[in-house]
């Protein structure tokens, strides 16, 4: 492993985020891997994710990470490079591969849904402390981390927990999702209590319920899962289809309802929703409007086929954003409702309403 022995001086950004990304072969037509006979290639990675959809928002954003020299690295850096994401902090890797992974078009929550990575033994697999950008991480205003990263070695562990330490002056803010994977840890049973750690350690965590439920057995609620995680200053509790509630020191408890949507496939809606929330965090709108922010580009990931999508023009998303409880409540977006704004193509509504 090659160490990082030189920091170019950068501008701090919004967001930095530390992650794995990998090419991602997506099946031309539906069924097992085995009867598919070509896929498309995209890319994916969480962290990767939220900063994608956080540049096309038009926050500035930096990813620190570690790929192969090889052409799937390339492709990666270029890919995310595209969006708007600073890459500069991305290492090349001469000895270890770039991971890649498959998987079927079905809905990942039912039988059928088939993954196949070939992660194991690649270049960010053994990301450590000494040898990614150390300054880099700490360039911008928030410091996104997830908890597939330190499930992907003893090193990645180390490195996490590392900047997930609480200590005096601390910045910037450390943001964690939870991002229970239950395959990719090597000890099963010890991943919920290392996640449980390190969300204790950040400062503001995204959980799903049903993730809290599987991990650490905690049901109730968003009360009893801040009860589990009373550290992070703000706690996000997903409660899927139904919705999401912050919990803020020293506030009371915010819930604000999902959208309808006409999935069209179901991935990267967690990573869209933690994007939306932290736009509107940097921007310094009430509690409210982060969990609306939310789910609007959770809407936006959930209208198209990969992991990510073009998120609705800023003042299109502040406006949806306002409504009323009454007319937030009547919302139903379906594919295309980011392309144009009502104001931009003359149409007095283009979401739609049941």
């Amino acid at each position: 492993m090659d160490v990082v022995t030189e920091t170019a001086a950068r501008a701090a950004v919004d967001v930095v985020a530390l992650g794995e990304s990998m090419v991602t072969f997506l099946p031309a037509r539906p069924g097992r891997l085995a009867d598919v006979p070509s896929f498309d290639r995209g890319i994916g990675g969480a962290e990767s994710n939220v900063l994608c959809a956080l540049a096309a928002a038009g926050h500035t954003t930096r990813w620190v990470s570690r790929v192969g020299a090889d052409g799937f690295g390339d492709h990666l850096v270029e890919a995310i490079a595209r969006y708007g994401v600073d890459t500069s902090a991305v290492g090349r890797d001469p000895h270890r591969p770039t991971g890649i992974y498959f998987r079927t078009a079905d809905d990942r929550d039912t039988d059928a849904h088939e993954v196949v990575y070939y992660r194991a033994g690649s270049a960010a697999s053994v990301m450590a402390r000494g040898s990614v950008d150390e300054d880099a991480l700490t360039s911008g205003r928030v410091l996104h981390l997830s908890g597939i990263t330190p499930a992907l070695s003893a090193d990645c562990l180390d490195l996490v927990r590392h900047l997930c330490a609480r200590r005096t002056g601390r910045a910037p803010l450390v943001s964690f999702d939870v991002n229970h994977r239950p395959g990719l840890w090597k000890d099963a049973a010890a991943g919920p209590d290392v996640l449980l750690d390190l969300a204790r350690g950040a400062d503001l965590v995204f959980v799903g319920e049903d993730e809290a439920a599987t991990a650490w057995g905690v049901t109730g609620g968003p009360d009893a899962v801040r009860a589990a995680l009373p550290e992070p200053a703000t706690l996000v509790v997903k409660q899927g289809h139904r919705g999401a509630t912050v919990l803020r020191h020293g506030e009371d408890p915010v819930f604000q309802a999902a959208l309808r949507v006409d999935v069209v496939a179901p991935v990267g809606a967690g990573d869209a929703f933690a994007a939306g929330f932290l736009s509107a965090t940097l921007r310094g709108l009430p509690a409210a409007q982060r969990l609306r922010h939310g789910h609007l580009m959770a809407a936006a990931a959930l209208t198209v086929p990969g992991d990510l999508a073009t998120p609705p023009a800023r003042a299109h998303a502040d406006r949806l954003a306002a409504l009323d409880d009454a007319a937030w409540g009547t919302l139903r977006l379906g594919p295309g409702w980011t392309a144009n704004a009502p104001e931009e193509s003359g149409a007095e509504e283009e979401v739609r309403t049941p």
